[in-house]
């Protein structure tokens, strides 16, 4: 398991009030296959809160990965929609705690909000004092 997913999930709880918009209640059960064995994470979604824990327990959606995978997704190297489509990872289950869950995955490197290009391009350049008298 990479540090970067276990960096990911220690900062879920702190991360959720900023992220989780709407109203949401549910369970998850991530499991991260690498070398012959298994990592569990066990992911309570309640309103703006989340609750991690590294238990195996029966959950409304259940997200099988490889930990390679679910290291690039936490990185932003990955997407995982594509990863899905791509049957590179499979969930069963509520797929609505996946959509609400994958929020919390940064955006690929480089990448901007088009909100922020948007308003650059039609901010208007700033009024500048004209110089000398009114005439």
């Amino acid at each position: 398991m990479g540090e970067a997913t276990e960096q990911f999930f220690a900062s879920l709880p702190a991360r959720a009030p900023d992220i989780i918009r709407g109203p949401i209640d549910g369970t998850l059960q991530i499991n991260l296959a690498a070398d012959g064995h298994t990592e569990h994470w066990y992911v309570v979604l309640r309103d703006q809160e989340i609750q991690v824990s590294r238990e195996q327990r029966p959950a409304d959606a259940v997200w099988e990965s490889s930990a390679d995978l679910f290291d690039r997704l936490v990185t932003g190297t990955a997407q995982g929609v594509a990863a899905m489509l791509r049957n590179d990872t499979t969930l069963s289950g509520n797929v609505l705690l996946f959509l609400v869950f994958r929020a919390f995955f940064p955006a690929p490197p480089g990448t901007r909000d088009p909100r922020d290009l948007v308003r650059e391009r039609h901010t208007p350049p700033p009024i500048r004092p004209q110089s000398g008298r009114p005439g």
